[in-house]
């Protein structure tokens, strides 16, 4: 496994996981209230979206930041 393997992993996991936290925000802020049970890992509502975005915002600047670098062919 070169490096570029290695990043094509990484790069189609953080785009399953960017599907999945998208489909789990809330358009009314309910967000991870609604599925039951989840929002219980966190101290509140609030803390679990700000948590669901920061996570969110890293995996898209890791999704697009791979897509530049893969797709300029940049490791060889």
């Amino acid at each position: 496994m070169n490096v570029n393997n290695i990043l094509e992993i990484i790069w189609v996991v953080s785009a399953v996981g960017l599907i999945v936290l998208v489909l789990l925000h809330s358009p009314k802020g309910d967000g991870l209230g609604g599925i039951g049970g989840q929002a219980q890992l966190f101290t509140s509502t609030k803390g679990a979206e700000t948590a669901l975005n920061r996570i969110t915002w890293t995996l898209t600047v890791m999704f697009i930041g791979l897509t530049v670098i893969l797709s300029a062919n940049w490791l060889g």
